[in-house]
């Protein structure tokens, strides 16, 4: 079991690859068998690696036994562990979903995502700062070319910003951590937690320079204002299965901040102590309020979707200024809820657009559904959901987040604008569902499809996260606060990662 900790990211790679070589790659079923099989493995390993690190403690794997901070070190703690593992339950739902029917817009679909899986896997793992943008890079450039799936001018003209956007934010990467290798000699994020407290005077100042850049291309990748404007036309404009992995995609930036902005630059940094929290807090509060005029003004189901991805970025990062473990398990908290909620709804969009005609999801009217009790059940669900309403897990995540408030001036702040949001989504998704499941004329549209089985287990499975994590609530949030407390613990954890370094 030792080599756990590599599996999320070699499974998905080893799959990928192998779907590229002929005769798989040139066979549609065989890519969608290896495609399963490959998801499943995945889960099982992720589902594993989690219950060790809960049993046995953190997990350090030494690619080629050099140990850190000289090696590269792959990290599985509570943190890593639950992202990989919400990844991975991701994925496989999105799998179910798109080998009913939904990769046969271009090629190459199958190892392009298992590409993007291993990225986003990497990201979370990863133990230094400089393979966290090695892994950036994969699920980016995987990222491009999915974005591209199906094909079409809008898909077109979507791609190009964001690609753009995100070429900018690579060079800004390298230029924030040459910065920072330059002043610190290392990149090994366990090191740089220790050696950044010393750092005083003009080489403080060049440091923190390279803090704040890594912030813009972190914040670019978790759609923070002003860098948000990319993200509704971009996942609206991707096919269903690409726009619901789309939603774990600025947890990876908002993971970033976390791990960077408490683990290096938290309470215990000296001169660079917490640079992060005086820009997160105005920034965080205005990507929600951006985001919820978003949702108003959204005229379709997807772009809604994406608008209320938005709010819950906003959010996250308002947990990321609050700055303390309280905040930092509710994050982690809503962080799994706000994904798997997101993802549902774009797959749910994706099968109401194909029964309705030429309306397709807009909110307009149209002709009647095939499916419609089947989807009014679904809609109900997620928009429940998202809303934040109880029984469902959205609820629980945003109670956590407000508990997390800390003093007078949060309070008023933060729960003003998680309220606002939230009614905001209350009155759009209520609009929307009035609109699509009450307003009909005529008979059903001859081009309707009915969603398929897997399709409905894809999406089935997604869905039922909410209410899960409310029945397991009490043991995910203990998993959570115990998460959230390791990474708070600067100084141990980072000892503890470094087992050549002694205090």
């Amino acid at each position: 079991m030792q080599h756990l900790s590599i599996f999320p990211i070699l499974i998905p790679l080893l799959f990928g690859a192998i779907m590229l070589l002929p005769p798989i790659s040139r066979d549609l079923n065989s890519q969608r068998i290896s495609s399963i099989i490959g998801m499943f493995f995945l889960l099982i390993s992720s589902a594993t690696l989690l219950f060790q690190v809960e049993s046995d403690g953190l997990q350090i794997y030494a690619l080629g036994g050099w140990q850190a901070p000289f090696g590269i070190a792959l990290i599985a703690d509570k943190v890593s562990s639950l992202l990989v593992l919400l990844t991975s339950f991701l994925a496989f739902s999105i799998m179910l979903y798109a080998v009913a029917g939904r990769d046969k817009g271009g090629a190459h679909f199958h190892p392009l995502f298992m590409f993007q899986v291993m990225g986003i896997n990497g990201a979370f793992l990863t133990g230094d700062i400089f393979n966290l943008f090695v892994f950036f890079e994969v699920l980016l450039i995987a990222s491009y070319a999915l974005l591209l799936h199906a094909g079409g001018k809008q898909k077109t003209q979507a791609a190009m910003h964001y690609v753009i956007l995100n070429l900018v934010g690579s060079s800004l990467f390298l230029f924030g951590l040459g910065i920072l290798y330059g002043t610190l000699g290392t990149l090994n994020m366990a090191d740089m937690a220790i050696k950044v407290a010393q750092l005083e005077g003009e080489t403080a100042t060049l440091a923190k320079t390279g803090a704040l850049l890594l912030l813009v291309v972190f914040g670019l990748k978790a759609a923070m204002l002003p860098m948000h404007f990319w993200l509704p036309k971009t996942y609206a404009s991707a096919s269903a299965p690409v726009a619901a992995m789309f939603a774990i995609m600025t947890k990876v930036g908002i993971y970033s901040i976390f791990r960077v902005y408490t683990v290096i630059f938290g309470d215990d940094a000296g001169e660079l102590a917490n640079i992060a929290t005086p820009w997160l807090w105005p920034l965080a509060l205005l990507t929600i309020t951006i985001g919820s005029i978003g949702v108003f003004a959204s005229p379709n189901i997807r772009i809604l979707s994406a608008n209320l991805v938005i709010v819950s970025s906003g959010s996250l990062l308002a947990c990321a200024a609050i700055n303390s473990e309280e905040a930092t398990s509710a994050a982690l908290y809503y962080m799994v809820h706000s994904t798997l909620a997101s993802a549902g709804l774009f797959l749910l969009a994706d099968v109401i657009a194909r029964q309705r005609g030429k309306a397709e999801d807009r909110f307009v009217h149209s002709r009647p559904f095939v499916q419609p009790r089947l989807l009014g059940f679904a809609f109900a669900i997620s928009a429940m959901s998202l809303i934040g309403m109880p029984p469902f897990s959205g609820f629980v995540g945003k109670v956590m987040i407000l508990q997390a408030t800390q003093s007078t001036a949060q309070t008023i702040w933060i729960w003003p604008l998680i309220l606002i949001g939230s009614l905001a989504a209350l009155i759009a998704l209520s609009r929307a569902g009035t609109t699509l499941f009450w307003r009909h004329n005529g008979s059903v549209a001859a081009e309707a499809e009915p969603a398929k089985k897997l399709e409905i287990a894809g999406i089935a499975l997604l869905l039922s996260a909410s209410p899960l994590l409310v029945l397991f609530g009490s043991d995910v949030s203990e998993f959570t606060q115990q998460a959230a407390y390791y990474l708070h613990d600067i100084q141990s954890s980072a000892y503890d990662l470094l087992p050549g370094v002694t205090q």
